[in-house]
């Protein structure tokens, strides 16, 4: 009991001390849109440059509210504007027809790692296959990144993949108090069983190599549902072509048609 009070007491320290210690300087604190994270979202971000005039001022109101509320901290790698635009970019895509939507009940930073990372955090040796994650725990309150498959999601906007997104989509699912592949908070109670019978509809196929789905939506409904809507944002005229039901539920939960981007 004596050694197991210590090893709290000392984990306790820990997580006091990573709380206290998060840099401030990592916030951002400006009331206006610098021209310059205008030009990131031009150059970079598909989304934003499909928008009207009106809709890309929300978009970049969105990204200050979400830089005034979350930090972003480099973590043996050096960041600028670009990873911060992209992060928060990340970040209010899925949610950018929500307008009273905030990421702050959850999340309090974000680490950019340079690479994938393994189980234990570490960014060398063996097992580094992660490329992002939600904290749990201690750790809770934090997503951690690799901030080269942050630049590689904007870079190929076409490929299904960004795992930017992917990590917020599994934030925005545990709005409700549980990672499960299920966004109660974006769905209508009476749309929760149809989505639920659809994903396993879904997934068996991808078991059957029958989908074109990617084969890791298949390891669980959670990952599933970030899956699914990476394709949804990054490819939604071949998602309604192959997969009409799927892309008509993930219509209702964001509520925007990412064809018209």
């Amino acid at each position: 009991m004596e050694l197991f009070g210590i090893i709290a007491v000392i984990v306790l320290g820990l997580i006091l001390y990573f709380q206290l210690n998060k840099g401030k300087e990592n916030k951002i604190d400006v009331s206006e849109f610098l021209p310059a994270w205008r030009m990131i979202l031009i150059e970079k971000v598909a989304f934003y440059n499909s928008l009207n005039d009106g809709d890309k001022a929300l978009f970049e109101s969105d990204i200050l509210g979400f830089l005034a509320e979350v930090r972003i901290t480099g973590i043996e790698v050096s960041i600028d504007d670009i990873d911060r635009i992209l992060v928060a970019s990340s970040a209010v895509i899925p949610v950018f027809a929500f307008t009273d939507w905030h990421y702050r009940t959850n999340i309090t930073e974000v680490l950019l790692y340079p690479g994938a990372f393994n189980a234990n955090f570490e960014t060398a040796g063996e097992g580094r296959r992660i490329l992002g994650m939600v904290g749990e725990g201690p750790m809770n309150g934090t997503m951690i990144l690799s901030k080269q498959a942050l630049l590689n999601g904007f870079s190929n906007e076409t490929d299904k993949h960004n795992t930017a997104i992917h990590e917020f989509v599994h934030l925005i699912d545990k709005t409700d108090g549980a990672i499960d592949g299920i966004p109660e908070n974006l769905l209508g109670k009476q749309y929760v069983l149809p989505w639920i019978n659809l994903i396993a509809k879904e997934i068996e196929l991808i078991h059957k190599g029958k989908s074109d789905i990617n084969p890791y939506g298949g390891t669980s409904q959670t990952e599933f549902f970030a899956v699914a809507t990476e394709t949804f944002f990054e490819k939604p005229w071949q998602m309604s072509e192959r997969h009409a039901d799927l892309f008509a539920e993930l219509f209702k939960h964001y509520r925007v048609d990412p064809r018209e981007y």
